[in-house]
Protein backbone atom coordinates (compact mmCIF):
# COMPACT_ATOMS: atom_id res chain seq x y z
CA UNK A 1 0.00 0.00 0.00
CA UNK A 2 1.20 3.30 -0.75
CA UNK A 3 1.40 5.79 2.60
CA UNK A 4 -0.69 8.82 2.02
CA UNK A 5 0.47 11.94 3.49
CA UNK A 6 -1.79 15.32 3.00
CA UNK A 7 -4.78 15.98 0.65
CA UNK A 8 -4.76 15.60 -3.09
CA UNK A 9 -5.25 18.28 -5.13
CA UNK A 10 -9.00 17.48 -5.60
CA UNK A 11 -9.77 17.68 -2.16
CA UNK A 12 -8.41 21.15 -1.68
CA UNK A 13 -10.09 22.20 -4.51
CA UNK A 14 -13.24 20.86 -3.46
CA UNK A 15 -12.57 22.44 0.06
CA UNK A 16 -11.83 25.98 -1.26
CA UNK A 17 -15.27 26.16 -3.27
CA UNK A 18 -17.48 25.27 -0.07
CA UNK A 19 -15.21 27.92 1.91
CA UNK A 20 -15.97 30.25 -0.50
CA UNK A 21 -19.75 29.88 -1.11
CA UNK A 22 -20.18 30.19 2.35
CA UNK A 23 -18.13 32.93 2.33
CA UNK A 24 -20.04 34.22 -0.45
CA UNK A 25 -23.45 33.35 1.33
CA UNK A 26 -21.92 35.21 4.88
CA UNK A 27 -21.44 38.41 2.96
CA UNK A 28 -24.93 38.59 1.14
CA UNK A 29 -26.23 37.91 5.00
CA UNK A 30 -24.04 41.10 6.25
CA UNK A 31 -25.29 43.17 3.53
CA UNK A 32 -28.99 42.41 4.10
CA UNK A 33 -28.91 42.99 7.75
CA UNK A 34 -27.31 45.99 7.26
CA UNK A 35 -29.49 47.23 5.00
CA UNK A 36 -32.97 46.40 7.39
CA UNK A 37 -31.12 48.33 9.99
CA UNK A 38 -30.49 51.42 8.06
CA UNK A 39 -34.60 51.64 7.22
CA UNK A 40 -35.40 50.24 10.45
CA UNK A 41 -33.78 53.81 11.99
CA UNK A 42 -35.00 55.37 9.53
CA UNK A 43 -38.26 54.77 10.31
CA UNK A 44 -37.58 54.75 13.99
CA UNK A 45 -35.96 58.13 13.60
CA UNK A 46 -39.05 59.68 11.65
CA UNK A 47 -41.56 57.86 14.11
CA UNK A 48 -39.84 59.73 17.46
CA UNK A 49 -40.26 63.33 15.35
CA UNK A 50 -43.82 62.96 14.72
CA UNK A 51 -44.86 61.83 18.05
CA UNK A 52 -42.31 65.17 19.01
CA UNK A 53 -44.04 67.77 16.12
CA UNK A 54 -47.56 65.68 17.95
CA UNK A 55 -46.36 66.97 21.03
CA UNK A 56 -45.42 70.61 19.99
CA UNK A 57 -49.44 70.74 18.38
CA UNK A 58 -50.59 70.24 20.99
CA UNK A 59 -49.03 72.63 23.24
CA UNK A 60 -49.84 74.96 20.88
CA UNK A 61 -53.71 76.77 20.90
CA UNK A 62 -56.28 75.64 18.91
CA UNK A 63 -56.31 76.66 15.35
CA UNK A 64 -58.36 76.09 12.53
CA UNK A 65 -56.27 76.44 9.51
CA UNK A 66 -52.69 75.40 10.40
CA UNK A 67 -50.20 74.85 13.25
CA UNK A 68 -46.55 75.65 13.57
CA UNK A 69 -43.70 73.21 12.95
CA UNK A 70 -41.05 72.20 15.90
CA UNK A 71 -37.76 73.07 14.56
CA UNK A 72 -36.23 69.54 13.58
CA UNK A 73 -32.77 68.98 15.35
CA UNK A 74 -29.68 69.70 13.25
CA UNK A 75 -28.72 65.96 12.92
CA UNK A 76 -32.28 65.24 11.06
CA UNK A 77 -30.94 67.49 8.35
CA UNK A 78 -32.58 65.09 5.46
CA UNK A 79 -36.12 64.69 7.73
CA UNK A 80 -39.10 67.55 7.16
CA UNK A 81 -42.27 67.90 8.54
CA UNK A 82 -45.62 68.67 7.26
CA UNK A 83 -48.82 69.24 9.54
CA UNK A 84 -51.86 68.65 8.01
CA UNK A 85 -55.13 69.84 9.78
CA UNK A 86 -58.79 68.84 8.65
CA UNK A 87 -61.61 69.86 10.68
CA UNK A 88 -64.49 67.89 11.89
CA UNK A 89 -67.46 69.77 13.16
CA UNK A 90 -69.98 67.51 14.83
CA UNK A 91 -73.21 69.00 16.72
CA UNK A 92 -71.38 68.63 20.26
CA UNK A 93 -67.64 69.77 20.03
CA UNK A 94 -65.41 71.71 17.13
CA UNK A 95 -62.87 68.66 16.28
CA UNK A 96 -59.93 68.58 14.21
CA UNK A 97 -58.21 65.78 12.93
CA UNK A 98 -53.90 66.62 12.79
CA UNK A 99 -51.47 64.46 10.46
CA UNK A 100 -48.14 64.59 11.08
CA UNK A 101 -46.10 63.55 8.02
CA UNK A 102 -42.20 63.17 8.30
CA UNK A 103 -40.15 62.55 4.92
CA UNK A 104 -36.71 61.73 4.36
CA UNK A 105 -35.10 63.39 1.57
CA UNK A 106 -38.50 64.21 -0.15
CA UNK A 107 -40.10 60.42 0.19
CA UNK A 108 -42.72 59.97 2.90
CA UNK A 109 -41.95 57.65 5.73
CA UNK A 110 -44.52 57.55 8.38
CA UNK A 111 -47.55 59.58 9.30
CA UNK A 112 -49.00 60.01 12.67
CA UNK A 113 -52.89 61.17 13.05
CA UNK A 114 -54.07 62.69 16.35
CA UNK A 115 -57.30 64.96 17.02
CA UNK A 116 -57.61 67.62 18.78
CA UNK A 117 -60.94 69.37 20.07
CA UNK A 118 -61.43 73.13 21.15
Amino acid sequence: MKDQRGFSLIEVIIATGLLGIIVVGLLGALGTSSEVLFITDKRETAKNLAESQMEYVKGQSYDTSEYDIAPIPAEYVNYTAHIGVESLYSQASNAQKVTVTIMHQGKVVTKLENYKVR
